[in-house]
């Protein structure tokens, strides 16, 4: 019910995945999201290794301007990563999945729970301190990074390892990108959350930053600037731009679900569930 009330919350944003319905059978919950066959960023990262910086900074900057409307109606997203964040027909971002999402996260809020990537997890959270928003814009440094140079800033195979460089090794920045790249990564990447970029004023510190120098953001807002790259889509069923897993992925027939979540529905949790968004077909 978290994950629907966020959806409900965020459909007025351009770069939030809009929720158009919501319903229940006595087995199964369904959401009914906007369609997006541009594939995920993770995948185009994948194929490509790694982005420009100009390219880098278009979807950074309304990855921040998601995070940042996120934080205006006091929610913590928690779980950015190229994963959530799926491209539209016209090369613009969306960032989707809000299943770890807290509502209720004023500027000066702590919560403790664990949960997250581990790639991308700061470092308060695996020393399980409280934390607040600003692990967001942790992970959108991580973001950055991998964008930049093609992996997450501390990763290692090994989980525990990857925890310990997190946690107490400097960070390592080549010097193939620019300055601005360079001040923007170290700033959001800052171990202690009080000095990080982001700390003292939230989305409107991270936009006035050099590296965001070059985004008109009204203009970004209107998505009248003209992406760096335009995923081929033929059609609104070419699946060309999925990962193959999940275009393989069989529909699980309501009748196969789990007896659990129908006895879920008989204690009430899901009372509210179903929602219709006003002129739905509108957006």
């Amino acid at each position: 019910m978290a994950e629907l009330s966020v959806l409900k919350a965020n459909f007025h944003h351009p770069f939030l995945v809009s929720l158009h319905f919501s319903f229940q059978n006595k087995d199964k919950l369904y959401f009914v999201l906007d369609h997006l066959n541009g594939g995920e960023l993770f995948s185009h990262l994948q194929k490509e290794k790694h982005f420009s910086e100009a390219r880098t900074r278009f979807y950074a900057a309304q990855i921040a301007s998601a995070l940042g409307y996120l934080h205006e109606n006091n929610i913590i997203y928690r779980d950015l990563k190229p994963e959530n964040l799926l491209l539209d027909k016209d090369g613009y971002l969306v960032l989707t999945d809000f299943g770890l999402c807290k509502e209720g996260m004023t500027p000066n809020t702590l919560t403790s729970t664990f949960c997250g990537t581990p790639e991308y997890l700061a470092p308060e959270i695996i020393l399980k301190k409280p934390y607040d928003i600003t692990v967001d814009w942790w992970c959108l440094g991580s973001v950055v990074y991998e964008m930049l140079y093609g992996l997450p800033p501390f990763y290692s195979k090994d989980h525990n390892e990857m925890y310990n460089r997190i946690v107490n090794e400097p960070l390592k920045i080549k010097r193939s990108i620019s300055n601005a790249s360079t001040d923007i990564i170290t700033g959001l990447l800052q171990k202690d959350k009080t000095k990080r970029l982001g700390s003292k004023g939230d989305f409107n510190e991270i936009k006035d930053h050099e590296f965001f120098k070059a985004i008109d953001w009204d203009k970004l807002l209107r998505r009248e600037i003209k992406a760096p790259f335009v995923p081929r889509i033929e059609s609104e069923t070419d699946v060309r731009n999925i990962a193959e897993d999940f275009v393989k992925i069989k529909i699980n027939p309501a009748s196969l679900a789990p007896q659990n979540l129908a006895m879920t529905q008989r204690d009430h949790d899901f009372v509210d569930f179903t929602y219709v968004q006003k002129n739905p077909m509108a957006s």
